[in-house]
């Protein structure tokens, strides 16, 4: 599933590309696709004629606000794409298509129609509890270490599953949770509430870190995942563990191991990591 440098990449493209742009027609192939308003032609009605006045992003959520004070929310789930192209490009697995004046259009595209889109009134957002129970953005300012520690106070449990909660902190998921805790050198397993200073400072600095640089590469195509214009990102060969299992270790030469946390498969290092 695109994680936040993947979800944050598209929010930038959208930015570039189709901001400002009125909608002249919505073309639905697929009504699953739309999680509300329950009517397709309610969906249709609101949404054409309007333009895309911002462009946001929440987690690993993205919100297009529209100039009726409506936002489109999209989930891209597993294997949902956005893909910006021109007007009449067919693509495979298209669910829902928005074409704008200039002949161009885009494409909101799940092989496996997990995803979904939302049409919601500006004043319902706090009726939405996938998007008011986030925790907070980790590469916003305020996100200090200070924060994060106060975030931890308290809690139990697996420490990389409470990395990838999203009421914990918005955005963060089975790869960059993964990375963070190997470049901090602490076991995927072990209770967050066992934690030292040392290593919650660690931590906290490894995660942004492993974030801001897996955006300036566009993200990683792990799965379906590509930008904007359907071009896959380039920091999978950048990853130090993340689906490593058998290979040796970049820092101690142990072979990656993998377990599953949470139900999530998951490699570290050995002896790296305790």
């Amino acid at each position: 599933m695109p994680e936040l440098p993947e979800v944050e990449t598209i929010r930038k493209g959208l930015e570039k590309k189709v901001r400002g742009k009125r909608v002249n027609k919505v073309i639905i192939r697929n009504e699953k696709a739309i999680k509300a308003p329950s009517s397709p032609g309610q969906f249709i009605r609101k949404i054409e004629g309007r333009r895309l006045s911002g462009i946001r992003r929440k987690g690993k959520y993205l919100i297009l606000e529209l100039d009726s004070k409506d936002s489109l929310i999209i989930h891209l789930r597993l294997t949902g794409r956005l893909i910006y192209s021109p007007e009449g490009e067919e693509l495979p697995y298209t669910r829902v298509i928005f074409i704008f004046p200039d002949k161009t259009q885009l494409s909101f595209t799940n092989m496996r129609g997990l995803g979904g889109l939302w049409l919601i009134p500006n004043e319902e957002f706090r009726n939405l509890p996938f998007l008011n129970s986030l925790g907070p953005e980790p590469l916003d300012n305020d996100f200090t270490l200070a924060r994060f520690r106060k975030l931890l106070q308290g809690k139990k449990g697996k420490i990389k599953s409470l990395l990838m909660e999203q009421t914990f902190i918005a955005g963060v998921g089975n790869i960059y949770s993964q990375e963070a805790l190997f470049l901090s050198g602490i076991h995927p397993e072990r209770n967050a509430s066992m934690l030292i200073d040392r290593e919650v400072e660690s931590l906290y600095n490894n995660l942004l870190a492993v974030l801001r640089e897996a955006l300036s590469y566009d993200g990683s195509s792990i799965d379906a995942y590509v930008d904007l214009n359907g071009k896959k990102g380039s920091y999978e060969s950048h990853l130090r563990v993340y689906g490593r299992k058998g290979k040796d270790c970049f820092r101690c030469g142990a072979v990656i191991r993998k377990i599953k946390v949470s139900g999530r498969g998951t490699c570290f290092c050995p002896v790296c990591q305790k």
